[in-house]
């Protein structure tokens, strides 16, 4: 989490916006952060809210539904984003350029300027998943200039 120190030295609260197409694992992800079951988890119809203390931080998770009838909501919640966590799937090669796509959009939106960009490559121990280097690469993750971004797996 040093990509925390890097967003607001001297705030201790960030809002933390979790975005990604469906069945990425975005919820998946918090719920194990939190120490919570995974056991059983459903498409998120709308969004989660989730307040972790971590490292002295106030960190307040914002988990929006992924799927493509709720892409146009997303703007909704970009209001005083301090990061944005873009969870790929990385075993679901046939999506990645959509993936791609949606993420590159979301950059240019206006209100995510000066946003940190997370983007997690899940799904790792599925077999045939792309690595972090492979995703990073189809994604051209290179390229982006507007906004500082890190690739964790």
């Amino acid at each position: 989490m040093t990509i925390l120190k890097k967003m607001k030295q001297k705030e201790k609260e960030m809002r933390l916006l979790i975005l990604g197409l469906d069945n990425a694992g975005k919820t998946t992800i918090l719920k194990r952060f939190n120490g919570e079951e995974v056991n059983t988890i459903s498409p998120t119809l709308g969004f989660n809210i989730k307040t972790l203390e971590h490292r002295g931080y106030k960190l307040n998770f914002w988990d929006v539904g992924g799927q493509k009838s709720l892409r146009s909501f997303w703007r909704n919640y970009f209001e005083s984003t301090d990061g944005l966590i873009w969870v790929v799937d990385s075993a679901d090669k046939r999506r990645l350029e959509d993936c791609c796509r949606e993420l590159h959009s979301l950059l240019a939106e206006e209100m995510l300027a000066g946003a940190t960009l997370l983007v997690f490559a899940n799904k790792q121990d599925l077999p045939g998943a792309l690595t972090a280097e492979e995703i990073k690469d189809v994604m051209q993750l290179e390229t982006i200039k507007t906004h500082h971004w890190r690739i964790i797996s």
